[in-house]
């Protein structure tokens, strides 16, 4: 497997387009989907969540 399945929070953030504390925000309050705790400090977050995340905007979106 050479690629990686997720990505930091600060990654995630820059891929949205968002602050790292806004994603953080989202983290805490259970709205970033596909976010993973690992340990007391790691948390990582799905790819395929975020892919998920941005198709179902464009989909918002787009049917309006």
């Amino acid at each position: 497997m050479s690629e990686k399945l997720t990505v930091s929070v600060a990654e995630a953030a820059s891929l949205l387009g968002i602050s790292k504390n806004l994603a953080y925000r989202l983290f805490s309050n259970g709205e970033l989907h596909g976010a993973i705790r690992l340990g007391s400090k790691r948390i990582v977050v799905s790819k395929a969540a975020i892919e998920r995340l941005v198709n179902e905007a464009e989909t918002k979106v787009l049917s309006k």
